[in-house]
């Protein structure tokens, strides 16, 4: 059994057998035996850096140890000493090579500081697209005029959210250059020669002036200043999304938890307490699952980038994690627009059943118009049931709906009539029309009483699709009506043909030409006569001021002041 060691590698901690351990010091010993006095220990720094991304992608866990074939693969990748000619110049063909593998390595986003004006987007994206940044600034510098300074909160918005290119690694991965033992040493010795030749190229008198001017540090003042406001900003937005995010997510979890457990309960129970967001006919279960995902997903993606914006050295999650939960969200989408095309297409059809009957009315007679219930059903008749599932009497199970709507119109004959029209949606007109055909509807007329039921009924098989009645009562002119109270709640007339009072079952209405009209309703209180009132206005008003008086005298039309 081998013993484990606990190593600081690149500011992480990881946990390696004493067999990987001695090779990878073996390996450490000789890269700086290779390396020359210069830039040493920012190489090696590097290049531990690298090797310690190189075990994160590969551990599954912070608890797993490192062992001999992780520390292999990553020497594989870094390469060895010996394999590296760093001061030899390469060859023709050479050259071909190393390009051929440059490009086709998978550049990352950084921003680019060695070679900024400004924050080094441009030049960052210059090196992702494999572009000059030349066009990149252009493309900034017009921008502007064109987005109405739109796109100049989005330069500062990615100059907040694109990571800088700091190490040696990072700089590397940014021009899409394999990150191994030559690279680094090439890019630090490259880097101290730009140093060394910016020394040698400086004068005396370049320095002086730059020692007496202050607008460099003037400039760089003023953009630490606004680097720290848009970090303020960047971490108080942050919170925020974390906030929205984080609870939203909670309610999303709760929700379908609730879904996913709830779904083996009885179909009455689900039918009449449960409302999803999806409102598809599946199982609860599914739905739940799909909520959970469709929805949890992305505001979980959201949380992460508030963290992210919120705790700037924050470790990111692995790809493997990432790219699982895309695939597992558009899963869950392809899910909700499978299962709602479907829905979509079980109601895409409109069905109708229409009833007509007619009745006399002597001239002498007032038409009574009312609403009743089952206390079966309901025990009142201002009761609300958009759709409920319930059993009959007889113990059959139905949906049960109070969606019932009267209409009074005026009829273009002398003969009054009834019109009841049951509507119902399906996934082609037959459904619909086969829908519809079996609601239960009843009324009844005796004489000069017309009693409508307040509900409707339907087997649950025929399942709920928006199924409705509504009630046309047709009247010739001259016809007296005495609607109930009970009326009003289900009274979808026009207004402007039939306005029915609140109070509507101690009135009495009649048909005119273009409306039906009540005889005996009480004005409104908008209606007050005024010029009545005013017309009681006499009030005299006297004032002493001064040690005068003054009479003021209100009338109607006018106001008279005297004085004594």
């Amino acid at each position: 059994m081998n013993k484990t060691i606990s190593i600081n590698l690149g500011g992480f901690f990881f946990h390696i057998d004493e067999n990987a351990y001695q090779t990878l010091t073996r390996y450490f010993d000789a890269v700086k035996r290779s390396l020359s006095p210069e830039g040493r220990d920012e190489i090696i720094n590097d290049i531990e850096s690298r090797i310690a991304e190189l075990f994160q992608e590969r551990l599954k866990s912070e608890k797993q140890v490192v062992g001999i074939t992780e520390v292999e693969e990553v020497i594989a990748i870094m390469g060895q000493p010996e394999d590296y000619l760093i001061d030899e110049e390469p060859s023709y063909n050479q050259k071909s090579t190393t390009y051929s593998k440059s490009t086709s390595r998978t550049r990352r986003l950084y921003r680019d500081r060695d070679n900024s004006i400004l924050g080094g987007v441009a030049a960052g994206f210059g090196h992702y697209f494999g572009i000059d940044p030349l066009w990149v600034r252009i493309l900034f510098i017009i921008s502007p005029f064109i987005s109405f300074g739109t796109s100049v909160l989005i330069y500062l918005v990615l100059w907040i959210l694109i990571p800088e290119a700091v190490t040696t690694a990072q700089k590397l991965e940014m021009r899409g250059e394999p990150i191994n033992i030559s690279n680094i040493e090439k890019k630090v010795k490259e880097g101290i020669g730009e140093i060394s030749d910016k020394i040698n190229n400086l004068d005396s008198e370049k320095i002086t002036n730059t020692a007496k001017s202050g607008a460099n540090q003037i400039g760089k003042t003023l953009g630490d200043v606004f680097m720290a406001i848009f970090k303020f900003l960047a971490k108080f937005i942050g919170a925020f999304i974390i906030l929205f995010a984080s609870m939203t997510l909670l309610g999303v979890i709760i929700g379908s938890v609730v879904m996913i457990f709830t779904s083996s309960m009885p179909d009455t129970f689900i039918f009449n307490h449960i409302e999803t967001p999806f409102d598809f006919e599946v199982p609860l279960w599914i739905q739940g699952i799909l909520l959970l995902f469709s929805v949890g997903i992305p505001f979980l993606a959201l949380l992460l980038l508030g963290l992210k914006l919120l705790v700037t050295n924050m470790k990111p999650i692995g790809n493997y994690f990432k790219y699982t939960l895309l695939a597992v969200w558009l899963l869950s989408i392809i899910g909700v627009v499978y299962f709602g095309l479907k829905q979509a297409t079980a109601i895409g059809y409109d069905g109708k059943s229409v009833q007509k009957e007619e009745f006399f009315l002597e001239p002498q007679d007032t038409l009574y118009v009312k609403m009743s219930y089952d206390d079966y059903f309901t025990k009142s008749v201002y009761e609300h049931e958009r759709a409920k599932y319930t059993h009959d009497a007889n113990n059959n199970e139905i949906i049960f709906s109070t969606k019932v709507r009267v209409h009074f119109l005026i009829s273009e004959t002398d003969q009054p009539y009834i019109q009841i029209e049951k509507s119902a949606t399906g996934k082609s007109h037959k459904d619909a029309k086969d829908r519809s055909d079996n609601i239960n509807y009843h009324f009844e007329i005796q004489k000069n009483k017309i009693n409508l039921d307040n509900y409707f009924t339907t087997d649950f098989k025929n399942k709920f699709r928006d199924q409705e009645v509504n009630v046309y009562l047709y009247l010739p002119k001259g016809v007296h009506i005495k609607p109930d109270k009970s009326i009003q709640d289900f009274d979808w007339s026009d207004n402007k043909i039939f306005d029915l009072h609140h109070n509507s079952d101690e009135y009495i209405y009649q048909v005119a030409d273009d409306e039906i009209v009540c005889l005996d309703c009480p004005s409104d209180e908008d209606d007050f006569d005024f010029d009545e009132i005013t017309d009681t206005i006499n009030e005299n008003v006297s004032l002493k001021i001064n040690n005068k008086e003054l009479n003021i005298n209100v009338k109607k039309d006018e106001i008279n002041i005297k004085t004594k």
